[in-house]
């Protein structure tokens, strides 16, 4: 799966759907349905009714879950990336690391 690549607050772009070329920040990964949820993207309102936890009802924003197949990491240098993984030896440990795969930089 892809969600293996992406991790909470990486900055992602997306590809696909109504919000096409927005950028936003991943807050939270969903591995098993293979979605992350970015920060102001694919955003609907909700009904929110008044309870003791919630002193204010009313209409609230919620970011709702993207699929992690349309969105892709963005590297400082080359914007929107497809990743790469590569293997660092650091003595007698081994690191698995992620790389652009446009200009090779480690992510």
């Amino acid at each position: 799966m892809i969600v293996d690549r992406l991790r909470k607050g990486d900055e992602v772009e997306v590809l696909t759907g109504k919000d096409r070329s927005k950028r936003g920040t991943i807050m939270k990964v969903l591995p098993k349905e293979g979605k992350v949820i970015v920060e102001g993207v694919n955003v609907a309102k909700k009904h929110q009714r008044q309870t003791k936890a919630r002193v204010k009802g009313g209409i609230i924003d919620k970011d709702m879950p993207v699929s992690s197949s349309s969105v892709a990491l963005v590297c400082p240098k080359d914007g929107a990336v497809r990743i790469g993984f590569e293997f660092k030896t650091e003595g007698d440990r081994r690191t698995k690391v992620r790389v652009c795969r446009v200009c090779g930089r480690e992510l």
